[in-house]
C-alpha cells in the first residue's frame, strides 16, 4: 500500500485526525476565505463610522466630564488591541458634532449591517441551507437588525468588563490583581461564547440546536481573546518607536489582518459545527485533488449538500447521484479495480 493509502486509512479510523481534515476540507469547499473576507471588508467600513458616532454621543451625552469621557473611550476602545490606543489618542477633535452623530449612524449602520449580512450568508453557506429556505431580503435584514440590538448589549457588557479590569490594575496587591484579571478574562470569554453560539443560531436559517454551536463557539471565543492579547503584545512591540507612515501603515495592516482572523475563527467555528452534527467525516485524503478516488460517505454527504444548496425554488427538485459504490468505512479512498 502506498504512503498515502496508509495515511488515509490511518485518519480514517482515528477522529483526532480525521475530523480536523473533514473540517479544512470543507472550508475550502465552501470557499472560507471568501467568506471570511466579506465579512472583514464589512466590518472595516464600519469601524470609524461607529467610532465617530460613539465620540460624539460622548461628546454631547458627558460634555460636562471630560475625563469620564476618556474612561468609558478607552475601555471601548481596548476592545481594538490593534488601534485602539492610537485612536483614543486622536478623536478629541470628532466630539460634540451633530453632522458626525449623522454620519456617523449611517456609515456604521451600512457597515454594521454588511457584517451580519455576511455572516448570515457564510452561515448559510456552511450548513448547506438551499436558497429557497433562506430569509427574503426584507426578513433577512430584519434578522440582521435583530442580531445588532444583542450585539449592542453584549458591547456594553464587555466595556463593563474592560472597566472593570482597569480599576483591577489600581488595587496595588499583586496576587489579588492577577486573580480579577483571570476572572474579568474568563467573563470576557463566557460572553463572547453566549454571542456567539446566539449568531450561530439565529443567523442561520436551518433550526441548529445550541449545543450543536457550542463547540464551534467556545473554539472562535478563545481564539477572539488570543487575538486581542496577540494584538495588544504587536502593538506595544512592533509599532513602538516606528515613523509615522510606518506606523500608520502598520496600524491599518495590523488591523486588516485582525479583523480578518477574527471573522475567520467564526466561520471556521460555523464549519466545526456543521461537520460535527452532520456527521461529515471522515473524507477521503485524495478527494480534493484527483477524481481517481472512492468517495467515502462523508464525500458523498457533503458533495451531495453542495448540490442541495443551489436549490432556488421549493418545487425545484435537486437529485445527486454517483457512479461508484459507497465503500466500506475502514477502506483507503482510491478506486477500486475494475
Amino acid at each position: 500500500m502506498s504512503l498515502a493509502g496508509r495515511l488515509d486509512r490511518f485518519q480514517r479510523r482515528h477522529p483526532t485526525a480525521g475530523y480536523p481534515l473533514a473540517v479544512i476540507y470543507k472550508f475550502v469547499d465552501d470557499q472560507g476565505n471568501y467568506l471570511t473576507a466579506m465579512i472583514t471588508y464589512y466590518a472595516f467600513l464600519s469601524l470609524f463610522p461607529l467610532l465617530l458616532l460613539l465620540t460624539s454621543i460622548l461628546g454631547f451625552a458627558l460634555h460636562d466630564d471630560p475625563e469620564l469621557q476618556d474612561r468609558v473611550l478607552d475601555s471601548a476602545l481596548s476592545r481594538l488591541p490593534v488601534i485602539g490606543q492610537q485612536l483614543g489618542e486622536n478623536v478629541q477633535s470628532l466630539r460634540g458634532s451633530a453632522v458626525a452623530v449623522v454620519v456617523g449612524l449611517l456609515g456604521g449602520l451600512y457597515g454594521s449591517l454588511g457584517v451580519v449580512q455576511a455572516a448570515q450568508n457564510a452561515f448559510n453557506e456552511v450548513w448547506a441551507v438551499p436558497r429557497n429556505s433562506r430569509p427574503n431580503p426584507i426578513m433577512a435584514r430584519l434578522r440582521s437588525l435583530g442580531m445588532l440590538l444583542v450585539l449592542a448589549l453584549g458591547a456594553i457588557a464587555s466595556t463593563v468588563l474592560s472597566a472593570l479590569s482597569s480599576v483591577a490594575d489600581r488595587i496595588g496587591d499583586a496576587e489579588v490583581d492577577s486573580g480579577l484579571r483571570v476572572v474579568f478574562a474568563l467573563g470576557a470569554v463566557v460572553l463572547n461564547v453566549a454571542l456567539l453560539a446566539f449568531a450561530f443560531r439565529w443567523l442561520t436559517a436551518e433550526s441548529v440546536p445550541t449545543r450543536g454551536v457550542l463547540p464551534g463557539a467556545i473554539g472562535a471565543a478563545v481564539i477572539w481573546q488570543v487575538l486581542q492579547s496577540v494584538g495588544t503584545y504587536y502593538l506595544g512591540n512592533t509599532l513602538r518607536g516606528t515613523s509615522a507612515t510606518y506606523g500608520l501603515f502598520g496600524v491599518v495592516l495590523g488591523l486588516l489582518v485582525w479583523l480578518y482572523l477574527s471573522a475567520f475563527a467564526v466561520v471556521l467555528g460555523a464549519e466545526v459545527n456543521a461537520v460535527l452534527a452532520r456527521r461529515l467525516w471522515p473524507r477521503s485524503l485524495l478527494t480534493p485533488f484527483t477524481d481517481d478516488v472512492t468517495l467515502t460517505r462523508g464525500d458523498r454527504a457533503a458533495y451531495a449538500s453542495y448540490a442541495q444548496t443551489e436549490r432556488y425554488k421549493g418545487f425545484q427538485k435537486v437529485d445527486v447521484t454517483f457512479d461508484q459504490e459507497p465503500p466500506p468505512e475502514d477502506e483507503p479512498g482510491r478506486r477500486r479495480p475494475p
